[in-house]
């Protein structure tokens, strides 16, 4: 193989990781940069250039990368745009497949962050040997990417699969960036867990860790921190969170019947404060037939490596 590298990039509402990977899908070197630094899409592409080239000289690939796959909110496999970015602070749509294939001269492919998590899950990690499962991805919003008899569901407009934007509560729900109220990333995503901190902080009058931060600074990294010290609201947000997702795997258990959930993100790191609401939730909530049969997996890559390695293997089939 005359170039045997690709390099993957996940894009993220709060952070870009970027890696470089062999044909073995290792890892061999990574970074990242801030993906709201730069209100101009083309500042951002700069950075990212300039940062990938150090890595790529540091590696001593330059000139050996076959191509550039690319995980993104909202990104269309078939055209290669992100057409709605919700979470990311530039306008839509960006011919981001294209912007990139001009600046570094590299074929580039681009996908859902949500189905390079996916594949890479199904390569290199939990959802190994499994052909139907769905990938939840808890970070600043709630992805998913949907496995099917082995392969990524795309649907005909590459928009299949958005699943935290499945409405969750149908009354007095959540404004959601995507312009909907109610959809379950308002509810179980970090920021979602932050906003029910809010809620039960201004409605509730127990003592709690979380008043001595400022109301509007609290992250779902303090409620977790709060919750493993005993702190009784603390417990409770993750006890609401895990019943809203539990009931929304629930319902999508009935679209495809899959073997498993693979969580991944940093939600999908709290252990049993998360997951056992979640499951009760999930099984109570579950049609008969499937009842006890659906399996919860925690991702087992890295926070980072999931999308990267997923993003990654569009590389090689990069044009």
């Amino acid at each position: 193989m005359s170039k045997p590298y690709v390099v993957g990039i996940d894009i993220g509402g709060t952070n870009t990781v970027f890696g470089i990977v062999d044909a073995r899908g290792t890892v061999i070197a990574s970074s990242s940069i801030k993906t709201r630094k730069h209100s101009n899409i083309n500042d951002y592409i700069d950075e990212l250039y300039t940062e990938l080239t150090k890595l790529m000289e540091a590696t001593e690939t330059v000139d050996k990368i076959h191509g550039i796959g690319i995980g993104a909110p909202n990104a269309n496999f078939f055209t290669g745009m992100i057409e709605d970015g919700v979470n990311l602070p530039w306008p839509t749509p960006i011919p981001l497949a294209a912007m990139m294939r001009e600046k570094f001269g590299i074929p580039v492919a681009i996908t859902n962050d949500a189905n390079a998590a996916a594949i890479g899950e199904m390569t290199y990690g939990a959802a190994r040997g499994l052909k139907d499962f769905i990938m939840i991805t808890l970070g600043t919003g709630v992805g998913s990417g949907i496995v099917i008899n082995g392969q990524v569901v795309y649907g005909h407009d590459g928009f299949a699969g958005e699943l935290g934007h499945v409405i969750s509560k149908r009354t007095n729900g959540r404004l959601c960036g995507c312009g909907r109220t109610g959809c379950l990333e308002t509810y179980c995503s970090a920021t979602g867990v932050a906003r029910t901190a809010r809620e039960f902080l201004e409605i509730r009058t127990e003592p709690s860790v979380l008043r001595n931060i400022p109301i509007d600074q609290i992250t779902s990294k303090d409620v977790y921190d709060a919750a493993i010290a005993g702190d009784k609201i603390a417990n409770e947000i993750f006890e609401y969170t895990g019943e809203i997702l539990g009931e929304a795997l629930a319902d999508f258990t009935v679209f495809s019947a899959p073997e498993a959930f693979v969580l991944f993100g940093g939600l999908a790191k709290s252990g049993d404060l998360l997951m056992k609401p979640l499951r009760n939730s999930m099984e109570k909530n579950m049609l008969s037939i499937w009842k006890n049969k659906v399996k919860i997996l925690p991702s087992e890559l890295k926070e980072a490596d999931a999308a990267v390695l997923g993003a990654s293997a569009l590389g090689w089939e990069a044009k």
